[in-house]
């Protein structure tokens, strides 16, 4: 169920930031008398689809980063539950084979310090340290691409009013007496890949942001778990 249900959201949150994004576009420019809004988003050009395809593409990094960096995800209570139970019985080998089957942010923190068990307990907090440097980067390399998404969006609508200015100055240049409603309706069509990509920005950005400060607050706490989970590998190792 859950596999048919994220693909109608994707497309439904495309289609609905699509129709905003170009809407408020049109609500910007709209001194244009009877243009409609597809009107102007057809004036942007091969930018306007490329800023467009951005917004798509943020969408889905959106819902991918939404889905897999839930804590649950990172740190399955199931497996936190086996771990603590194997770790208390001294049984290291078998909880370093759940780790290694599990995979999540948790289980390869904690494989780390369990991996340097037998030598000091300062070694291994220094492995659970290092895995978890690890780990924390490639969190934040999956958000990055929302990140990324915003800050060309804005390059790429600038891009598109200086192309569209030039192109525009063209069409006067071969006119015998240019008004200037010939110079200002091609400023204003040119400027929608600007209000487009302003509007991309503002919105991945901002998720950004979001998504961020819950994903590293999910993990301090997670990494508090993993430091308890491996004091007790060593506690039953010194017992035993």
């Amino acid at each position: 169920m859950k596999s048919r249900i994220l693909p109608i959201l994707a497309l439904t949150f495309v289609l609905f930031f699509f129709v905003g994004e170009v809407a408020w576009a049109a609500e910007e420019g709209g001194h244009g008398g009877d243009k409609t809004w597809w009107d102007l988003f057809r004036a942007t050009g091969v930018v306007g689809i490329l800023i467009v395809g951005c917004s798509v593409a943020g969408m889905a990094f959106t819902i991918e980063n939404i889905v897999n960096l839930k804590e649950e995800k990172l740190a399955p209570p199931d497996v936190i539950g086996e771990l603590e139970g194997l770790l208390e019985e001294g049984r290291l080998d078998e909880a370093l084979q759940v780790c290694d089957a599990d995979k999540s942010y948790l289980s390869n923190v904690v494989a780390g310090g369990i991996l340097m068990a037998g030598v000091s307990f300062e070694d291994m907090i220094k492995g659970m340290e290092q895995a978890a440097a690890e780990e924390n980067f490639k969190v934040l390399a999956k958000m990055s691409y929302l990140s990324l998404i915003g800050n060309i969006a804005p390059l790429l609508g600038l891009l598109g009013t200086v192309t569209g200015m030039v192109s525009s100055f063209q069409e006067i240049e071969k006119k015998k007496s240019p008004t200037p409603a010939d110079l200002a309706v091609g400023v204003y069509e040119s400027l929608v890949n600007t209000t487009m990509g302003l509007f991309t920005a503002i919105v991945f950005l901002t998720v950004f942001f979001f998504i961020k400060n819950k994903v590293m607050k999910a993990t301090l706490g997670i990494n508090m778990v993993a430091f308890e989970l491996v004091k007790k590998a060593h506690t039953s190792q010194h017992a035993g």
